[in-house]
């Protein structure tokens, strides 16, 4: 499994909760952060933005890996993700699955509550049996 250093997930938790503060959530009032840290040695960072129509709203995970996948990056190392709720952050469905295209299985997800109180899982933790691209043979 690939580890992470606790200094650095502490740094990356800080980073997340920075996004955080950018999320745009007028209806449900609950920002969520991610901080995505590519093979690169890159950061990109991400926050939920919400839209009235509701489908169309992208999850803070979502868009750390889009921003990262449009720059050009194709490896990453760890995820970091914080939101408003009473226990650590955990990716949705729909964002493990789009992790899954990009992340090999052991990454490490950092799942936080504050830069002191957070959970780590590898990917396949937390979607074993994962849809991929070797699938579609």
């Amino acid at each position: 499994m690939n580890s992470i250093h606790d200094f650095e997930a502490r740094n990356m938790v800080r980073m997340a909760l920075e996004a955080q503060e950018r999320a745009y959530v007028p209806y449900s009032h609950f920002r969520v952060g991610a901080c995505l840290k590519a093979a690169s040695g890159a950061y990109y960072l991400g926050c939920n933005i919400e839209n009235a129509a509701y489908t169309p709203t992208i999850c803070a995970e979502r868009l750390a890996m889009f921003r990262a996948a449009y720059e050009g990056e194709r490896e990453f190392e760890a995820l970091a993700v914080v939101w408003d709720g009473d226990r650590a952050a955990m990716p949705c469905g729909v964002c493990r699955q789009v992790l899954s295209e990009f992340c090999k299985p052991d990454m490490p997800v950092i799942c936080a509550l504050s830069a002191e109180e957070y959970k780590t899982f590898t990917l396949k933790e937390l979607l074993p049996e994962a849809f991929g691209p070797g699938d579609l043979k």
